[in-house]
């Protein structure tokens, strides 16, 4: 059984990040990312330093990331 499965909220909030999504996005972690949407992560939660996933995965130049972001309706 997943930690998703186990009631997980995949959009909190807290710490450097903010939220899990922007986490992985900010270290280029493409298939947690991917993980994540497919689960039900909010794909323009805001949080962290750079504001949120998209920002956060453009500043760092993960375009693939930001190019799936963008795909899933980041705004």
């Amino acid at each position: 059984m997943s930690f998703f499965e186990r009631g997980a909220d995949i959009n909190a909030q807290s710490g450097k990040y903010g939220n899990t999504l922007y986490a992985a996005s900010y270290e280029g972690l493409k298939l947690i990312v991917e993980l994540l949407l497919e689960k039900g992560a909010d794909v323009n939660a805001q949080g962290g330093y750079h504001g949120n996933a998209l920002q956060a995965a453009s500043y760092r130049g993960h375009e693939p990331i930001a190019k799936l972001l963008l795909e899933k309706g980041a705004a």
